[in-house]
C-alpha cells in the first residue's frame, strides 16, 4: 500500500486555472473542489492531488500510479475532440492539452495495472476515449433539453436507473437521484458495459467487469451527501486484514 500507510492513498486529478488568492494577482493554480477530498477522507482514504502535465507520457503515468492505491479521474473541461478523431462542435470548451495528455495516459496505465479507478463526469469521458470510444459533444443536440446542465454553476437533479447485475446497481440500488452538470456524454465505450441510464437515454455510468474496480459515472457524487461510490473505491484499495493463526 502507498507510502506504507494503513489508509489507501487515492490520487485525484485536478485543474490548473488562473485564480486570485489574497493579495496575489491572478496566476495559475492547481485547483480542485474540496468536496472530492472530504469524500475520500470520509471513506477512510488519504487524498493526494495529481496536477496535469503537458509533457506526460506512459512512463510518467506509470511512475505516478505506482505510488497510489487508487485514482479518481475528476470532472472538468471537455476532452479535445481530436483525441477521438472528431471535428469540434461550436459549443465545445477550450482544449486543455495538459489534462487530456496526462489523464488519458493515467487511464491506460491504471487499466494495464488493474489499479482501482473511479471516473467522475469528465473522468468517465476520459476513460471512454482512452479505450477508443467517442463522445456526444453537445448533449442537448441529442436529447433535446438542457436538464443535465440547466444553468452555469447550477447542478441539475434527476434520477438514473442502474443496470441489474452491475457493481453500480449493487452499490446504489435500482434508482438514485443524482447531481448533474455536463453538456457532453459518452457515445461509445469499448470494453465497458453500461451501468446506469437517464430516462432520456443518456449513459450515466459504465464499468469494466474484467477489472477489480473500474467504474465511472457521468454525474457528480462529490456534490452529494451520498458517499457510497467513494466508500467502494477505498474498500477496493484496502487489502484484507491478515488472518490470525
Amino acid at each position: 500500500m502507498g507510502a506504507n500507510s494503513s489508509r489507501p492513498i487515492i490520487g485525484i486529478t485536478c485543474y490548473v486555472e488562473e485564480a486570485v488568492r489574497g493579495v496575489w494577482e491572478s496566476m495559475p493554480h492547481a485547483l480542485l473542489p474540496y468536496a472530492y477530498v472530504t469524500k475520500v477522507e470520509r471513506a477512510g482514504g488519504i487524498a493526494v492531488l495529481i496536477p496535469p502535465r503537458i509533457d506526460a507520457d506512459a512512463e510518467m503515468a506509470r511512475e505516478v500510479v505506482s505510488r497510489l492505491d487508487g485514482l479518481i479521474l475528476a470532472g472538468g473541461a471537455d476532452v479535445e475532440p481530436a483525441r477521438y478523431a472528431a471535428h469540434p462542435h461550436p459549443g465545445v470548451q477550450e482544449a486543455r492539452p495538459d489534462r487530456d495528455a496526462f489523464e488519458l495516459a493515467l487511464a491506460e496505465v491504471t487499466r494495464q495495472l488493474d489499479t482501482p479507478v473511479l471516473g467522475i463526469c469528465r473522468g468517465m469521458q476520459v476513460m471512454a476515449v482512452a479505450a477508443g470510444g467517442t463522445l456526444h459533444q453537445h448533449l442537448p443536440d441529442v436529447v433535446g433539453h438542457e436538464e443535465h446542465s440547466p444553468d452555469p454553476g447550477v447542478y441539475g437533479s434527476h434520477s438514473v436507473r442502474t443496470v441489474e447485475g452491475t457493481t453500480v446497481s449493487a452499490l446504489l440500488g435500482q434508482e438514485v437521484v443524482i447531481p448533474s452538470y455536463h453538456h457532453q456524454s459518452v457515445a461509445t465505450h469499448p470494453g465497458y458495459v453500461p451501468a446506469a441510464w437517464a430516462q432520456d437515454g443518456t449513459l450515466e455510468a459504465m464499468e469494466h467487469r474484467a477489472s477489480r474496480f473500474r467504474l465511472a459515472v457521468q454525474w457528480h457524487p462529490e456534490a452529494a451527501d451520498d458517499t457510497r461510490l467513494f466508500d467502494a473505491l477505498v474498500r477496493a484499495c484496502t487489502p484484507p486484514a491478515p488472518t490470525v493463526a
